[in-house]
């Protein structure tokens, strides 16, 4: 499917019920390649997840195809993708993880963080993850920020880096069930 049929809107709280779908359907069906099933579940449980910050902030982005176009329900729009950019200081996890830190950063000396990327793995390499980034990275450069960061899955560097990021450190996030989840932080100036 051709890029040009996504809209890319910002997220609302009225999301927040199929953003939870997208996300473990994107979870289970894109990274198990890179995370054994328990790094999956436990990831579920302790980080992935809607964080209702980035909505309320107006940072959060989904992709959706109109009616005549959607693959799952051909009365509404249906959101295929969805991620974020955060003038906060949390670089990874939703609402459920605990070691958020929301305090507000300072766009002339901090770098913007891209947050919560997720696609429908019936929507992979459409465009979808390209079209949320480039409107984060845009929204970012208004707000003032000239450099971004994330915490990458596995699974998501290769895009990143095809998209000018640059991986510079190697973190594990611990998971409430023991396990640990290897990210990558990369980085790019604006």
């Amino acid at each position: 499917m051709a890029a040009t049929n996504i809209h890319i809107r910002q997220a609302t709280a009225n999301d927040i019920p199929s953003l939870r779908k997208l996300i473990e359907a994107s979870v289970h069906g894109l990274q198990a390649e890179d995370y054994s099933p328990a790094q999956i579940e436990g990831a579920l449980k302790s980080v992935y997840g809607v964080d209702s910050q980035l909505i309320a902030d107006g940072t959060y982005f989904v992709a959706e195809v109109s009616k005549s176009q959607s693959r799952e329900s051909p009365n509404k729009p249906t959101i295929v993708g969805c991620g974020g950019w955060s003038k906060r200081n949390t670089l990874y996890g939703g609402d459920q993880y605990a070691a958020r830190e929301d305090s507000l950063l300072e766009p002339a000396r901090d770098a913007a963080k891209i947050r919560a990327f997720f696609v429908h793995p019936k929507w992979v390499r459409s465009g979808i993850g390209g079209l949320i980034l480039e409107a984060c990275e845009n929204a970012a450069k208004d707000a003032g920020f000239t450099r971004l960061e994330m915490g990458a899955t596995l699974s998501g560097v290769a895009f990143y880096r095809a998209k000018g990021y640059v991986g510079y450190e190697n973190l594990e996030a611990p998971l409430t069930n023991g396990e640990a989840l290897q990210i990558v932080r990369m980085a790019k100036n604006l």
